[in-house]
C-alpha cells in the first residue's frame, strides 16, 4: 500500500509527488493521458511557488525556463493607466522575482523528471473509474492497458482539472461565486516586440514588453502576456453574440493579434475558448480523498494565481501528511487543510472576480466612471503587488493570538548568495533573537537570528513586530511569534499536532 496516491499529474499532482517523496512518503500518480499535454495552459506564477520548487529539489530543473517579469498594468478605456501593480525596484523578501512566465509543457516535463524513482510509481494512460474507503485506506480503480487495476493508499489527492472525475466520484458540488465570461485565448510565438500605443500613468522604469497588461476597452476587453523565449499570449473577450467556433477561426484569430503585431513575424500555435470562472468546491476532503487546484477550485485569471493556488493546495497537504507518517501527529490534523485553504482561495478569487467585473465593463459611459474611480483610488495603491493579494491563514495550525501568525515568512539571500530555506532546510524552524532564548522541541531546527549572515533581514523582521522568537512552519508561513521565551509556542504547537511531547528550556 502506497501512503498517497495522486489523480492527475499536472503541475499541481507533480508538485505533490515531489513534496511527499521528498518527505519519504511513497506516492503512486494516476495520469490518463499517455503523453504530456503539448500546449501551454496556464503561463504565471508568483515567488511562493518558486519557493515550494526550491523546497522540492527541483529548482535547478525548472528556473532556467522561466521568464521574471515586472507584474501587471490595467489600461482604462482612454489608453492611459488605472492600476499599475509593478515590482520594478522593490525589494525580494522572499528570495525570488515577484511574477514569473512559463511555458507549461516544459515546467510538467521538468517536475516529472524529478520524481524519486525509488518513492514515486508513476502510471499514464491510467482513467480514473471510481474510488472506495474505510478507515485505513483507499482503494482507486482505473483503467489501463484494457484492463480494470487497483491501488490502495492511506490517501488520495485528486489533483485531475476542472472536470474532475473524482469530485464527480465523490458528488461534490460547487460553489459559484457569479463570474462567468467568455474569452478566447490565443498562443503564439512571435519573432520581436509588441506593439503597444503611448500610455500615460506608466511609471518610467517600466517595460511593457515585461508586463502583463489588461486592456479595459469597452470596445474589446483584452491581456496581452509575455512568456519565455518568444512565446506571447493574448486573451480577448467574446461580445456579446460571438459564436466560440467563429472567434476561433484563423481569419478572426489573425485580425485580432494582427493588431498588435505590426508586420512582426509570429506563429499562432493555439487559439480556444474559454469560460472563465469564479467556483469553490464546498467540500475539499471527503473520508481519506482530497481535492487540489482546478478540481477544488477555478478562478479568473485576472491576477495569474489560479495554478498558484493548486500548489499552494498541496504544499498545504503535503507536510501535514508526512507529520502524520514520519512523527505521528493526530491524523485530525488533515481536517485543517480547507479551514487554512478555502478562506485564502475565497479572498484571492474575490479579488479577481472584481477585477474582472470592471475590466469586462462594455458600456463606455461606465468604463470611463470606473477609470476616474480606479484612478482616485490610485494613490492608496501605490506600491501595491500581486503579493498583497495573498491574506494570512487566520484559522487552522497558527497561533492566532500572537503577531504576524499566518504570514508568509522572509526569504533573504545570504552572504554566501545561498537563500535562506538552503541553509537553514524547510522543516519547522524556530528563529530566535539569539542563542539564549529558552525552547527546544523534537522536529524543530533552531536558527539564531544573531548568527545568520543574512544583513540583519531576520534580526529586522522580529524588530519590525516586536518579537523575539518566531516558529515558522514546513510550508514557510507562521505558526507564531514570541517574545522572551519560546516555551509556550513550542507548546501550542505540540497540542495542536497532538503530540504528547514535553517541551525543553
Amino acid at each position: 500500500m502506497f501512503d498517497v496516491a495522486i489523480i492527475g499529474c499536472g503541475p499541481v499532482g507533480a508538485l505533490a509527488a515531489n513534496l511527499l517523496a521528498r518527505e519519504g512518503l511513497s506516492v503512486v500518480v494516476l495520469e490518463q493521458a499517455k503523453d504530456l499535454h503539448p500546449l501551454p495552459r496556464a503561463v504565471h506564477l508568483d515567488h511562493e511557488m518558486m519557493r515550494l520548487f526550491q523546497q522540492a529539489g527541483v529548482i535547478d530543473r525548472v528556473a532556467p525556463d522561466m521568464i521574471a517579469t515586472d507584474g501587471h498594468l490595467h489600461v482604462g478605456a482612454d489608453g492611459n493607466a488605472i492600476r499599475y501593480m509593478g515590482t520594478v525596484g522593490k525589494p525580494r523578501p522572499f528570495g525570488w522575482a515577484n511574477d514569473y512566465f512559463f511555458y507549461q509543457p516544459e515546467l510538467e516535463a521538468h517536475l516529472r523528471a524529478a520524481f524519486d524513482g525509488d518513492r514515486v510509481t508513476m502510471h499514464t494512460g491510467a482513467r480514473f473509474v471510481g474510488l472506495s474507503q474505510d478507515a485505513q485506506q483507499v482503494v482507486i480503480s482505473h483503467e489501463q492497458d484494457d484492463q480494470l487495476r487497483e491501488v490502495k493508499a492511506r490517501w488520495a489527492i485528486g489533483a485531475d482539472g476542472a472536470r474532475s472525475t473524482v469530485r464527480k466520484a465523490l458528488g461534490i458540488e460547487l460553489d459559484d461565486l457569479q463570474f462567468e465570461e467568455p474569452w478566447l485565448v490565443v498562443d503564439a510565438e512571435v519573432e520581436g516586440p509588441v506593439t503597444f500605443p503611448a500610455i500615460d500613468g506608466v511609471p518610467a522604469d517600466a517595460d511593457l514588453q515585461r508586463l502583463s497588461v489588461m486592456m479595459c476597452d469597452p470596445k474589446r476587453p483584452a491581456t496581452i502576456v509575455p512568456g519565455r523565449g518568444n512565446h506571447r499570449r493574448w486573451e480577448f473577450m467574446l461580445l456579446p453574440g460571438e459564436d466560440d467556433q467563429e472567434m476561433m477561426q484563423p481569419e478572426r484569430v489573425g485580425a485580432l493579434v494582427g493588431a498588435w503585431m505590426q508586420d512582426v513575424p509570429h506563429r499562432i500555435v493555439r487559439a480556444a475558448t474559454y469560460r472563465f470562472h469564479g467556483l469553490v468546491a464546498h467540500q475539499w476532503q471527503q473520508g481519506r480523498v482530497f481535492l487540489a487546484g482546478d478540481a477544488a477550485h477555478q478562478t479568473p485569471p485576472f491576477f495569474g494565481q489560479g495554478m498558484c493556488h493548486g500548489l499552494r493546495d498541496v504544499a498545504n497537504l503535503a507536510w501535514k501528511m508526512a507529520e502524520i507518517v514520519r512523527h505521528d501527529a493526530n491524523p485530525a490534523l488533515l481536517d485543517t487543510y480547507q479551514i487554512e485553504r478555502d478562506p485564502h482561495v475565497r479572498a484571492v478569487i474575490g479579488a479577481a472576480v472584481e477585477a474582472g467585473r470592471y475590466i469586462c465593463e462594455l458600456d463606455p459611459e461606465r468604463a470611463a466612471a470606473r477609470d476616474q474611480a480606479m484612478r482616485n483610488k490610485a494613490p492608496a495603491r501605490d506600491g501595491e503587488t500581486a503579493h498583497d493579494l495573498i491574506p494570512a491563514i487566520r484559522e487552522g495550525i497558527v497561533d492566532p493570538a500572537s503577531a504576524a501568525a499566518g504570514e508568509r515568512f522572509i526569504q533573504p539571500v545570504l552572504d554566501d548568495a545561498r537563500k535562506l530555506d538552503d541553509a537553514t532546510g524547510a522543516g519547522w524552524r524556530l528563529f530566535l533573537r539569539n542563542a539564549d532564548i529558552a525552547g527546544t522541541a523534537h522536529g524543530v531546527a533552531r536558527v539564531d537570528a544573531g548568527a545568520l549572515a543574512d544583513s540583519g533581514a531576520v534580526l529586522r523582521w522580529m524588530d519590525a513586530h516586536g518579537v523575539d522568537a518566531v516558529l515558522v512552519r514546513p510550508d514557510h508561513y507562521v505558526f507564531g511569534t514570541a517574545r522572551t521565551s519560546a516555551i509556550p509556542l513550542l507548546d501550542l504547537r505540540a497540542r495542536l499536532l497532538g503530540f504528547r511531547e514535553r517541551i525543553a528550556a
